[in-house]
């Protein structure tokens, strides 16, 4: 006997006039009060007012005109609006998603809606990135070429080329991203390297990442005491001026002497980055296939042998990339200049703290802008380099 087979329905929204009123009412109430919340959040009165109308629609009217006329503490201010926020970045983004969702299935039909659907997620982080990167960058060139007056200079890059204050600051930069980033991608393979032979490896590692969990300026004043310095004959808190005049030296002011001291941060860099470094080669080294390093092994090659000519070109992929994140992380460094160089004194100057005076302290945009230019400029290829090693390995294909 012949069987009859039923095909299943396939659920369709159909786009009727009154669910896409009703649909589009809803998305523009949503957009409503979330546009209300972003100026009641721009208010600071406004939350005092919201507590004070509460306090007098359940009969307490002697409370709410205290508040109106002291206002809240401002704590009660900050968590009332911490709460307020809360609810809006969460509960009320979610809703526009939803509505903005349905109101496109109760609008356009099944092909259009397919089409529109992706931008309704894919087109507020766009927008931001427009409106928060790409708007200030272009902003910013603009700004570099122009004077004072809004009329068009090279002044800007020539003070930032040839200024010896300048030059010194790039040459800080330079050496910071030598030996910060030829440091600790080093260090890093080294410890992945031995870290995998230990019986307690989680542990190891743990102690080793430690420090990444540490905010740079954090790890500035925990170093600074470390490399703190006294006059000879008195107690010495440094560690190191402990051990040095421990062994009848004469201390040394660490911090002060250049270029000692443009290395002495480098080393604080270095002991941030090195266990990024080595969690991210710890996994690499494990993805080399096991066959290949036993075969090596049965040919005779030593492990020092198998790391150098059979790990390493295997992960040199991961290395260029850990080499590259690290590059752009120190390429921006300033915390730890500010905080351990005390404002980039003592010849410790890079160009991310020359651009902060030049933007904050002297006010002169024209110049700042030029600097952040250039580290873009900078930036540009590295972040090139990256992606053409990721797509070579096949990441996001």
């Amino acid at each position: 006997m012949p069987v009859e087979t039923r095909a299943e329905p396939t659920q369709r929204t159909t786009a009727t006039p009154g669910r896409s009123v009703l649909a589009l009412a809803v998305l523009l109430a949503i957009v409503a009060v979330l546009w209300w919340s972003v100026g009641f959040l721009a208010d600071p009165a406004a939350f005092d007012r919201v507590v004070a109308g509460l306090l007098r629609f359940v009969g307490a009217d002697g409370s709410a005109a205290a508040i109106e006329q002291r206002g809240l503490t401002p704590v009660s201010r900050k968590l009332g609006s911490a709460a307020v926020a809360l609810v809006v970045g969460v509960g009320g983004v979610w809703a526009l998603f939803v509505a903005a969702n349905r109101a496109i299935d109760a609008t356009f039909g099944l092909r259009t809606r397919e089409k529109i659907r992706p931008w309704l997620f894919v087109g507020p982080g766009i927008g931001l990135i427009f409106l928060y990167l790409l708007l200030p960058m272009l902003g910013t060139i603009y700004r570099s070429f122009t004077d004072n007056d809004g009329g068009f200079t090279l002044s800007h890059y020539q003070f930032a080329l040839t200024d010896p204050s300048m030059l010194l600051a790039f040459r800080n930069n330079v050496l910071w991203l030598v030996f910060g980033t030829t440091g600790s991608v080093l260090i890093g393979v080294g410890f992945a390297a031995l870290v995998d032979r230990v019986k307690r490896e989680a542990l190891a590692k743990s102690f080793i990442f430690l420090p990444l969990s540490i905010s740079f300026v954090g790890a500035s004043v925990i170093w600074r005491f470390v490399y703190s310095w006294q006059p000879e004959g008195q107690p010495q808190t440094g560690l190191i001026n402990a051990i040095i005049t421990g062994f009848g030296f004469e201390p040394v002011p660490i911090l002060s002497l250049s270029p000692l001291n443009t290395f002495a941060l480098i080393v604080v860099m270095i002991w941030l980055q090195t266990g990024f470094a080595m969690v991210i080669f710890s996994a690499a080294i494990k993805s080399v296939p096991s066959e290949v390093i036993e075969a090596a092994r049965l040919d005779g090659a030593g492990e020092f042998v198998v790391f150098l000519r059979i790990i390493l070109p295997m992960i040199r992929g991961t290395i260029l990339t850990v080499a590259t994140a690290i590059f752009i992380a120190i390429l921006k460094v300033f915390d730890i200049v500010w905080v351990m160089g005390r404002g980039g004194n003592f010849d410790t100057e890079v160009v991310a703290t020359r651009m902060f005076k030049e933007m904050f302290q002297f006010q002169n945009f024209g110049r700042a802008s030029a600097l952040a230019v250039l580290l873009l400029l900078v930036v540009i290829p590295v972040m090139v380099v990256n992606i053409r090693n990721m797509n070579r390995q096949g990441v996001g294909a």
